[in-house]
């Protein structure tokens, strides 16, 4: 299991001294966020430019896509987004039909993407998130999906009983999550969200986690962080944006090597993951493409903001490296495509 530390003194995170010199080009770099003041994306601005670098916001809405045979381009501002070096996705689930065709059309231009549109798709739809895991020899929560009314008892059964949880498809941050003590409580709760049409799946519910789960941070092939999350009183949700708390922990390396798989199997280069600890060892409840890092970083005391852009850094080289040995030109930052997409 995780092994607990004390939490670090200062909710500050270290911020390592700046490179004396740049031994790569001066990127300009995309972050698609609906809001430059929020904590996750404001951080990341700094850490970029800390690594000598400039990165820009640019509101997922605001892109205007324009397909043509062989000359894809996004628009922002009226002004053509080019030789952005990368950008790094932060899609809420509210956009992410839009999100993805923008993530995408940023894939058909050759820019690198932190997570492809396909890898976001997979993470957001719970369902097929699970059936990836599971296909790929990861353990999860028993978990059922039937939209036959008839046949909920045996449903039930099949997930180990009472209580179960229930879950919307399409959701996060603890909403659309609810535990049921009965079987008629569960027939309302299905009832209602079935005529609203919407999917739920019902699962297991791992009564030895006890309100929490374990939140592993993967960038690229390792985990930079990890936290406990404990649920409130009265709270069965161990969110952070529902009250939960958050206690830095040290995995063992199965919970690392879990937490490093499931994320290679969405196809994700940054992802949050979910763990439930149970006698059998981690049980992986979902994957995050878009994960929030202001609770890890107060926990930890580490600047996950910057390790976030160092990875990003190294695929806009390794998509250089691709445009000089197909003779293209060096994606360098141009000062005025930043200036106009800033506006």
């Amino acid at each position: 299991m995780a092994t607990p530390k004390r939490p670090a003194r200062s909710a500050k995170p270290a911020i390592p001294a700046p490179p004396a010199r740049l031994a790569r080009p001066r990127y300009l770099l995309g972050i698609l966020s609906r809001k430059r003041s929020l904590y996750t994306t404001s951080r990341l601005m700094e850490a970029a430019t800390r690594l000598g670098h400039r990165a820009v916001v640019l509101d997922t809405l605001r892109c205007n896509l324009v397909l043509e045979r062989g000359h894809p381009a996004v628009f922002y501002n009226g002004h053509s987004v080019v030789k952005v070096g990368a950008v790094l996705p932060r899609i809420g689930a509210s956009i992410t039909s839009y999100g993805l065709a923008v993530v995408n059309q940023f894939e058909m231009m050759g820019v690198p993407v932190a997570n492809t549109s396909l890898a976001i798709s997979r993470s957001r739809d719970k369902l097929r998130c699970l059936q990836l895991l599971a296909s790929h020899g990861l353990d999860i929560p028993r978990t059922v999906m039937a939209r036959d009314r008839t046949g909920l008892e045996q449903a039930v059964d099949q997930i180990g009983g009472l209580p179960a949880i229930i879950k919307l498809i399409q959701g996060t941050q603890g909403v659309g999550v609810m535990i049921a003590h009965t079987i008629e409580e569960i027939q309302t709760i299905l009832d209602t969200f079935w005529n609203l049409g919407q999917e739920i799946l019902l699962q297991e519910f791992i009564a030895e986690s006890k309100g929490a789960d374990i939140r592993a941070l993967v960038v690229g092939d390792r985990v930079v962080g990890a936290m406990r999350r404990k649920a409130k009183a009265g709270e069965f949700r161990s969110n952070i944006h529902r009250g939960g708390q958050g206690m830095v922990v040290e995995l063992t390396p199965e919970y690392e090597r879990t937490a490093v798989k499931a994320a290679k199997v969405m196809g994700l280069e940054i992802a949050g993951v979910d763990m439930l600890e149970s006698g059998t060892g981690p049980k992986i409840m979902e994957v995050n493409s878009s994960p929030g890092f202001e609770g890890l970083e107060a926990a930890t005391g580490l600047d996950i903001a910057q390790l976030i852009m160092q990875h990003v850094i190294a695929l806009a080289d390794a998509g250089r490296a691709g445009s000089q040995a197909g003779t293209a030109a060096p994606r360098e930052a141009s000062a005025t495509i930043s200036r106009r997409v800033d506006e």
